[in-house]
This record gives structure tokens, C-alpha cells and sequence, in this order.
């Protein structure tokens, strides 16, 4: 089997299997439209911990112990760790592998990341270099306000694109055996940039990325939209949902059936998030918690889950520098 499909998909042949997930969000995630769906809500954006930035680690260690404690297995037996969050030198994951003491691969694709974990870790599976591994993502709001905007208690007035960070993380487990949805194939996305300067408005920073990414896969693989029962992308909120149809119409592919993102799931109207979620936790909690499950009962079967990276960061802000983007897809299949 050819394990490379047109310029950037690859497909799996041993296909991994996601046999364990798990998420804990903050109150206001869990007071939102998936509330059910997450295995453990807090009581405050603190649980317990000194500091934002130390309750962000420990959601993340707690997600991966939750996702390995569903596979039925141990951490012992998880070959590699694949993991990521938004804070600059993966500062929240650093501290929660400190405890998990496994072999660890850091990954940063900021929003992206959930699919880039997902991606990788079903090729080393693949590729027979791992049995089961553990990839999980954090992000939390008060964090991510205080690193790349305004810390939270200064009260600064957010504009209407903006995004809500989502408090929480994702875990899940992938594993060369077992049941559960599959892996089927991975698309790579590239570096998309196209001038845009504003770190509020990130959704249509990173619109264009998605789209490309999106028109790449099925041209690599001769799909269109409709052999998926669903569409996701990861945290493009309402303006940028609405930028990446748009853009793909003007390449002749119609998203209106079957497309959603997951930015625009999480929170209700009436919680004032403005344009909808952000972060690695946007897409790696709506899996891990609701897709997960609609797939383990069939009513989802194949879906296309694709995540969208903002990769600014306050010194190339500061440097007057342009927003970069990106966007990973995996297939999942039930």
C-alpha cells in the first residue's frame, strides 16, 4: 500500500485505534451547549491550585491519566507521549510530563494542535514504532489572556471577533489493537499567512489555512465534502466559519451540508464569547467529549476533524509581524 496519497495526505494502513479519551473543562464550559459530554467540570478557573498557569498543567495530566485509566492501561505502557498547549515553551506541558515521566515528543501548533498529536501519533503507530501512545492539549483563559492580550483583571473591552479561550484539555489514547473509532488518514497542512495583524481576530487569520488544507485533502484523495458525515474545524469561531466557506465555494466546494466548527459549539449565545471558542482545548474537548461519542454510537461514522492554528506569539506581535497559520485533518471512522 502506497502510504503517501497526492502532495501532503497520507494514509494509514495499520489503522490506529483512539480506545481511550477523556476531558475536563472550566464552569463556563461546562455551563455551555456540551456541558454533558465532559467527564469532569471545575468548580473555578483555579481547582484548588496558586495559579492559572498551574491549574492548566494539572488539567492537562489529569486528561492523559483519565484517557489511559479508559484504555484500561497503565502510564507504564504508553510507549510515547505526544502533547501541547498555547504557553510559550509548552510551559503547561512541560510541567504536567514532569510527573507523567514518559517518553515525550512536545508539539506546538497552537489550536492545531489536537489533530497534529492525532496525526503523528497514528504514523509512529503506523509505522510500528509505537503500540499505544497518549497525545492530550490544554488552554485555559485567564492563561492565555495574560500571555497574549491583557491579564483578565484589567477588564480590557474585547471586540466583537474575538474568541473565547476555552479552559480545559483533551486526552486520548491511540493504540495499535483494541476497539474503537479509527485513524484512516492524516493531511499535513502548510504555513498560510496572508498579512493579517489583529490577535483578536484570529478566525479570519486562520480561515485561509483551513480552506487550503481542505482543498488539498480531497484533491489528494478525490473526495468530496459529502463522503463525510461531518466536517469540523477546530476553533475558526462565527467569522471565520463563515470566511472558510466562502473561500472554498470560490473553488467550487460546497460546505453548506455538512460542516461545522467546533468554536461554534461550546458556548451559548447568551454567555457573550463574542465570535465563539479558541484554543488547543476548543477541538481537543468537543472530541474527546462529544464526537467521541457520537462515533462510538454510530451516529456519526466518518468524519473529517481539522485543526486551525494561530501561531503568533507576543514577540512577533510586538514586531509588527503578521499572523502565520495552519491546519491538520485527520479521517476518523467508527
Amino acid at each position: 500500500m502506497n502510504k503517501r496519497q497526492g502532495k501532503q495526505t497520507l494514509l494509514f494502513a495499520a489503522t490506529p485505534i483512539i480506545t481511550g479519551v477523556a476531558t475536563i473543562v472550566g464552569p463556563k464550559e461546562g455551563d455551555g451547549l456540551l456541558g454533558e459530554f465532559f467527564d469532569r467540570v471545575m468548580k473555578d478557573n483555579l481547582d484548588n491550585h496558586d495559579s492559572w498557569e498551574k491549574c492548566e498543567s494539572a488539567m492537562l495530566e489529569w486528561a492523559i491519566r483519565q484517557a489511559v485509566a479508559m484504555d484500561n492501561s497503565t502510564m507504564d505502557e504508553i510507549d510515547i507521549v505526544l502533547a501541547g498547549d498555547l504557553l510559550n515553551q509548552l510551559m503547561s506541558t512541560h510541567f504536567a510530563m514532569r510527573s507523567l515521566a514518559r517518553p515525550f515528543l512536545g508539539l506546538y501548533g497552537a489550536c492545531a494542535t489536537m489533530a497534529e498529536g492525532l496525526l503523528l501519533g497514528s504514523a509512529l503507530i503506523d509505522g510500528g514504532f509505537a503500540s499505544k501512545i497518549a497525545t492530550g492539549v490544554s488552554s485555559h483563559y485567564d492563561t492565555a489572556e495574560r500571555q497574549y492580550r491583557f491579564p483578565t483583571e484589567q477588564g480590557v473591552q474585547r471586540p466583537p471577533v474575538a474568541q473565547w479561550t476555552v479552559t480545559g484539555s483533551g486526552g486520548a489514547v491511540l493504540s495499535a489493537a483494541g476497539t474503537g473509532p479509527r485513524i484512516t488518514a492524516g493531511t499535513i497542512g502548510k504555513i498560510i499567512d496572508m498579512g493579517l495583524k489583529d490577535p483578536n481576530a484570529m478566525g479570519p487569520a486562520m480561515a485561509p489555512a483551513a480552506a487550503d488544507t481542505l482543498y488539498q485533502h480531497l484533491q489528494d484523495t478525490g473526495r468530496t465534502p459529502a463522503y463525510y458525515d461531518m466536517i469540523y474545524t477546530g476553533d475558526l469561531g462565527k467569522v471565520g466559519k463563515a470566511l472558510t466557506i466562502d473561500l472554498l465555494a470560490d473553488k467550487g466546494v460546497d460546505l453548506s451540508q455538512n460542516y461545522e466548527d467546533c468554536g461554534c459549539m461550546i458556548y451559548r449565545e447568551d454567555q457573550d464569547t463574542h465570535s465563539g471558542a479558541s484554543g488547543c482545548a476548543s477541538s481537543g474537548t468537543v472530541f474527546c467529549g462529544y464526537l467521541y461519542k457520537q462515533l462510538q454510537k454510530k451516529s456519526l461514522r466518518r468524519i473529517l476533524l481539522m485543526g486551525t492554528g494561530s501561531l503568533h506569539s507576543p514577540t512577533s506581535y510586538q514586531q509588527k509581524e503578521s499572523i502565520p497559520a495552519i491546519a491538520h485533518a485527520v479521517v476518523i471512522e467508527s
